[in-house]
């Protein structure tokens, strides 16, 4: 049952507090607020602790790229008036930074060959032929074939010839 068909049934703050699980000075709110008009009037945004130096930390950060850590930068807004936590403090760098980073996206580096150079598609599959580049144009060449340590040591203990077993002995019998 919400508060106000509780004290509109109890008739009493503390009825309707007991039945609603709250306390009587909540339903009296609840019923001035009701009675006054209904809605609660719509909230302020909040000044946070850190308004003072959002300038500073943001012209900081495009100075330095984005590399600036919070760490060196915190002696820098303390001296001009920020009084908060460290954790807050890097929350905000670490927010300026990412909005830095989204707004000074470099994009998908594109490949650059050179002569001589292998491409590394597919090299460890054995037989595979990897193209590169000579003069002006593509020349198949030969790829070492990369293997894992456990089949190098499965190769060499099969060139090996395996070791006799010892005879078997005829016992005395007794």
């Amino acid at each position: 049952m919400d508060i106000i068909s509780a004290y509109r049934e109890v008739g009493s703050y503390r009825g309707a507090a007991a039945i609603s699980g709250t306390t009587h000075r909540t339903v009296k709110r609840v019923i001035a607020r009701h009675e006054a008009g209904g809605a609660a009037p719509p909230r302020l945004p909040r000044g946070r602790n850190y308004d003072a130096v959002v300038e500073l930390v943001a012209e900081r950060v495009e100075r330095s790229k984005g590399r600036i850590t919070a760490k060196r930068l915190l002696p820098v807004a303390q001296a001009a008036g920020y009084e908060g936590s460290a954790r807050n403090f890097r929350r905000l760098v670490a927010k300026r930074k990412a909005l830095w980073r989204n707004d000074n996206h470099r994009g998908r580096r594109p490949a650059v060959w050179s002569p001589g150079a292998a491409s590394g598609h597919r090299l460890g599959c054995p037989g595979r032929v990897a193209r590169v580049l000579r003069g002006t144009g593509v020349v198949p060449g030969p790829v070492r074939a990369f293997r894992s340590r456990q089949a190098r040591r499965d190769d060499a203990g099969a060139a090996r010839a395996p070791k006799p077993e010892p005879e078997a002995t005829a016992t005395k019998p007794r």
